[in-house]
């Protein structure tokens, strides 16, 4: 027997017709992707437009000339001087003392004064040199009146020889005696040795002054030294009857000059340095010994050099450097200046101005103000204000 089985609706509609493939899904995935590519796009456009409007801008709108002071390289003679330190000292100075000991009984002079030579300074006491020399004189006038009496007997044949030489001796041991005394009597009154100004004062009245004892200080101001010392390089040009400036810092606005007068003839073994004195006159006498000084000499000028303002160069580690104006002209047909960054070698700075060893020409325009808004290559337009002016005065090394 055969049973029948009947199958359920829902299974044979379920393996009939298969299930439907996720129409929304695959949609929804290319939507997101149409958005992207095209936010992607809207990007890279306005990226693209932004640096082309840029670069239209920077090329459109150049930034205005900058104002620059400008000076011109001259080729002058520069004078050739040889700058070296040293000090002053006086032509004439002593420390006025005593030869023999003895009590001050009198001051003579005031301190800070001016004293001619041989004015008296100081009486230390001499009472018993001068009862010495009254003596003496005594006896040399006893000894005379005997010498007399000697010859007239000896010349008369009533005496002999032998006591008109004996009386001769004692008429000049007595004359020794009065020129030892006062030879004594002349030390102990101080004089002044030369012409000059007075210190400060070191004994008092009643002092007992020993021999060699500082009195006071006696310089004479009319002419004064410089010593000062160079390199054995510079020694070979130096020459006595070169003339010298010298500068105080007491007096910075004033300018002694004076001449070599001594040349050291031995060069120092422990520095290689020579010793050189120059003389100069103290009008006024407002040079002091003991002064630190700078001195100057004069030598022979070299022959003209390239020079610029010190303010021209820049100074840096890679190298001195200046900026130079150049002159081209443009698209419109117009002039247009611009500053180059030129390298130069410098030499010696004189009087505000460096000497230019190579890398400029006389006549060549640099920048003097203004370099610190520079570049290399910038526009620039020149300033109707003159240059910086030069220092009176050369710096000092």
């Amino acid at each position: 027997m055969t049973l029948a089985t009947e199958t359920p609706p829902s299974a044979r509609s379920s393996s009939e017709n298969p299930r439907p493939r996720p129409v929304r899904t695959v949609r929804w995935f290319i939507i997101v992707g149409l958005l992207l590519a095209l936010l992607v796009g809207i990007l890279v456009g306005f990226n693209a437009f932004r640096n082309h409007m840029i670069a239209q801008f920077f090329a459109n709108n150049k930034p205005p000339p900058i104002t620059v002071t400008v000076s011109e390289a001259k080729s002058e003679v520069l004078p050739n001087l040889l700058t070296a330190v040293g000090d002053l000292a006086a032509v004439h100075q002593v420390n006025v003392t005593s030869d023999v000991s003895g009590r001050i009984v009198k001051i003579m002079f005031e301190p800070g004064s001016d004293v001619d030579k041989g004015a008296p300074l100081v009486q230390l006491f001499d009472g018993p040199d001068q009862g010495d020399l009254a003596n003496y004189r005594a006896q040399a006038k006893v000894a005379e009146l005997s010498l007399d009496r000697a010859k007239q007997f000896a010349a008369r044949q009533f005496g002999p020889q032998a006591t008109v030489d004996q009386a001769q001796a004692a008429f000049d041991q007595a004359n020794a005696g009065i020129a030892k005394t006062e030879a004594i009597i002349s030390q102990k009154l101080v004089r002044a040795p030369f012409d000059g100004v007075l210190g400060v004062r070191h004994v008092e009245v009643g002092q007992y002054l020993t021999a060699g004892t500082q009195i006071v200080t006696l310089t004479n101001l009319s002419h004064i030294f410089a010593n000062f010392t160079v390199t054995e390089k510079d020694s070979g040009t130096l020459k006595v009857g070169q003339a010298v400036r010298i500068k105080v810092d007491a007096y910075p606005d004033r300018q002694f000059d004076g001449t070599i007068t001594t040349i050291e003839p031995q060069i120092s073994s422990d520095t290689r340095n020579i010793r050189v004195q120059a003389t100069l006159d103290n009008p006024g006498h407002v040079l002091r010994p003991g002064m630190f000084a700078t001195t100057t000499v004069v030598l022979p000028d070299k022959p003209a050099v390239i020079t610029v303002p010190e303010t021209a160069v820049d100074y840096t580690l890679y190298g001195d450097s200046v900026f130079l104006i150049k002159e081209e002209k443009g698209e419109d047909g117009k002039s247009k200046l611009s500053a180059v960054r030129t390298f130069v070698r410098t030499g010696d700075r004189i009087n505000g101005r460096t000497v230019i060893l190579s890398g400029l020409k006389a006549g060549d325009r640099v920048v003097a103000v203004g370099q610190l808004k520079l570049q290399s290559g910038a526009a620039v337009t020149i300033s109707t204000d003159p240059p910086p002016p030069q220092p009176k005065t050369p710096p000092r090394y």
